[in-house]
């Protein structure tokens, strides 16, 4: 009895901090569905080529994939909330800046730097688990209110699709971008007023070495991932290399000094390994395929010969439904693992990821083939979304939650970055010298399918090596 005491202002308190980081990730979410329906209005606004679109999701994946494990160490350190206050400022500046610039140069530097938010769900499940791991049932907990954070933020990007289909083919392009801006204000004071710090902070210094090491190393990688897009040329593949190759000295770096960066010992753990691994698979269909998907589905099949023709709002149908599906994944998630495994649960959801991209191949043609590729996909991508940095955080040290909740996001977002830059190469070419051709190529777009089916079935193999209990309070 005094035990159900002691734990019921313990829930209480959680499931406040639960509500409130909900909202954050509604506003995340909203960020995330908001633009995808104008991405062609964009590209043609700042007069850049559909594939290039790939350039702004490129840049801010690159960026996210820098900053998620400094900002989860630096909370680990310092405090969750503050990194969290911290990050979203940073978004707010950038969002900011989008309307009021029509230079490509000024957009995709603002466009980059609105990736400070890819920060927010991993120190979200960093600030749930150091509360929910006092109640002895850490693990079943923190997955179910990720499965809420997660909803909240499908739900958000819900919204955010429908609302900016909606304004964008009836209001001047400035002011449909100064929205998102205004809702992450309101979420910096919402943060700001209602979060409290985690109880436990490990202190130490940030390892400044690392972080010089891990920017030039995928700095060098995408770099030259982007300019193979460009022309190619022993320049880009020198970079490429060089960038691969650095990760090398940055993981010995990180193997001697006492407070790393990343502790890149977790990458060894037989439990973790599979998850980071599932994670950057992931990331390719995720985050990478993103802007493909809204172009195939707003090119003109009567120019050229592909595609559905969609508007904008009919656009943002498709991304609406594709969200509501990633919902049900995030909410049955923990429903399944309990039942079952959480380990048999990951499996299910990849697989059910490379299912919906490999449907593609032979359904295209019509607006229903597509609504249900993506519903099976979605489903499949929700549970992912919240299953994987849960897992990581009841599998890690208790000293590194921050890590490995950022590790999932981070190696996630390398993951998009990289098949980002891929997919932008494919769908640039086969288009058959048209100067004036604006639409990527099919060829390019099927690339797309294959690579993200077969990414998420590799991820399902990766799983298989997990231990049985992985990810359970039994584990603990």
């Amino acid at each position: 009895m005094s035990t159900l005491i002691r734990a019921t202002p313990r829930l209480g308190a959680l499931a406040a901090v639960v509500g409130v980081l909900a909202f954050v990730e509604f506003t995340s979410g909203v960020l995330q569905g908001y633009y995808t329906p104008m991405l062609t209005d964009i590209a043609r606004h700042l007069g850049i080529h559909d594939a290039d679109v790939n350039w702004l999701e490129g840049s801010q994946l690159m960026l996210s994939a820098l900053v998620v494990p400094v900002f989860a160490k630096l909370g680990d350190m310092i405090g969750h909330k503050r990194m969290l206050l911290v990050s979203t400022a940073l978004t707010a500046v950038a969002s900011f800046a989008l309307p009021f610039t029509d230079s490509f140069a000024v957009f995709l530097v603002a466009w980059a730097l609105q990736g400070f938010y890819v920060v927010w769900l991993p120190l979200e499940i960093a600030l749930i688990w150091s509360r929910a791991r006092a109640t002895g049932s850490g693990s079943i907990l923190t997955a179910r209110a990720a499965g809420l954070l997660v909803a909240a933020l499908e739900g958000g990007a819900i919204t955010g699709a429908l609302v900016g289909g909606a304004l964008v083919d009836a209001l001047p392009l400035w002011i449909v971008l100064l929205v998102p801006a205004v809702a992450v204000a309101v979420c910096f004071v919402v943060i700001l007023l209602w979060v409290s710090e985690s109880p436990q902070l490990t202190g130490g210094r940030l390892d400044t070495g690392g972080v010089v090491l891990l920017t030039l190393a995928l700095a060098a990688f995408t770099g030259g991932l982007s300019l193979l897009r460009l022309d190619g040329g022993v320049l880009a593949w020198a970079l490429v290399v060089a960038g691969a190759l650095l990760i090398w000295p940055f993981a010995l770096w990180e193997l001697r000094v006492p407070d790393p960066l990343v502790d890149v010992r977790m990458f060894a753990d037989k439990t973790l390994w599979p998850v980071f691994l599932t994670a950057g698979l992931f990331g390719v269909s995720v985050l990478g395929a993103q802007a493909p998907l809204s172009t195939f589905a707003r090119t003109d099949p009567a120019v050229y010969g592909y595609g559905l023709g969609t508007a904008g709002f009919a656009t943002s149908l498709i991304i609406g439904l594709y969200l509501i599906a990633m919902i049900a994944g995030a909410l049955v998630y923990p429903v399944v693992a309990r039942r079952l495994t959480p380990r048999i649960a990951l499996i299910g959801a990849s697989m059910l990821v490379g299912l919906g991209y490999l449907l593609f191949l032979p359904f295209h043609d019509t607006y229903a083939q597509l609504v249900t590729n993506m519903a099976i996909a979605g489903i499949g991508s929700g549970a992912l979304v919240a299953a994987l940095p849960a897992a990581a955080a009841s599998a890690a040290p208790s000293w590194a939650t921050g890590q490995a909740t950022g590790l999932t996001n981070g190696v996630k977002t390398v993951g998009g970055a990289i098949a980002s830059c891929v997919f932008g190469i494919a769908l640039v070419h086969g288009t058959g010298g048209v100067a004036e051709a604006t639409a990527g190529s099919f060829a390019g777009y099927v690339t797309v399918w294959i690579v993200c089916g077969v990414t998420a079935l590799a991820a399902a193999a990766a799983l298989v090596f997990v231990p049985k209990d992985a990810f359970t309070d039994r584990a603990h």
